[in-house]
C-alpha cells in the first residue's frame, strides 16, 4: 500500500500508518537487503580463510585500530555492532584462546578494557587481506567515489549511537 496522504490529527484516520511511497519502499527494501544479506558475504570468505565470523573480525580489528590496542567494552560493542552481552561471550573466548584480555579501566574502574595481545594481532593481520578483498568486492568496487561518500553520508545520519557513548 503506498499513500502520500498525511491524517489529519483529529480525524479517526490519525491512527492509519503513513504507507511507504513506492520511491521509498525501494530505499527501505534496498536497506533491508543490505542489512540482511551484505553480512554473510563480507563472513563467508573470512570464516573459511581465518574461523572467524564477521563480528568477531569486527571486535578483533577495532581493538587493533585503537591507541594501545585497548578499547572499553562498551565502545567496543557499539564499534562492532553488537550488544554487550555478545561482545562479552566472544571476548571471554579470546581471553580463553589468548587473544584479549580484559581488566578495570584505569581512568575509570566502573568500565572494562579489552585489550588485544601480539597473539591476537597475528590472527586479524593475518585475516584482514581476506576481509578487505571481501569489502572491495561487495561494497566499495561496485560503486563510484560519489556513491562512496553518499553511502557514507546516509550510514552517519542512520547510525545509532547508544546513550552511554554520547
Amino acid at each position: 500500500m503506498a499513500s502520500t496522504a498525511i491524517p489529519d490529527s483529529g480525524d479517526d484516520a490519525a491512527d492509519e500508518p503513513l504507507w511507504l511511497t513506492p520511491d521509498e519502499k525501494e530505499a527501505w527494501t534496498g536497506l533491508v537487503s543490505l542489512v540482511l544479506l551484505l553480512p554473510g558475504r563480507l563472513e563467508s570468505p573470512l570464516q573459511h580463510a581465518a574461523g572467524l565470523t564477521l563480528f568477531e573480525y569486527l571486535v578483533l580489528s577495532h581493538i587493533s585500530e585503537a591507541p594501545q590496542r585497548r578499547l572499553r567494552m562498551s565502545e567496543l560493542a557499539y564499534l562492532a555492532s553488537g550488544s554487550l552481552s555478545r561482545l562479552s561471550n566472544v571476548v571471554k573466548r579470546f581471553e580463553q584462546r589468548g587473544w584479549v584480555e580484559r581488566s578495570p579501566d584505569p581512568d575509570d574502574g566502573r568500565y572494562t578494557v579489552a585489550t588485544l595481545t601480539d597473539s591476537g594481532y597475528e590472527v586479524v593481520v593475518a585475516a584482514a587481506p581476506t576481509h578487505v578483498r571481501s569489502v572491495r568486492k561487495f561494497v566499495l568496487d561496485p560503486l563510484t567515489a560519489a556513491d562512496q561518500k553518499a553511502l557514507a553520508r546516509i550510514a552517519a545520519k542512520l547510525r545509532i549511537r547508544p546513550s552511554d557513548l554520547q
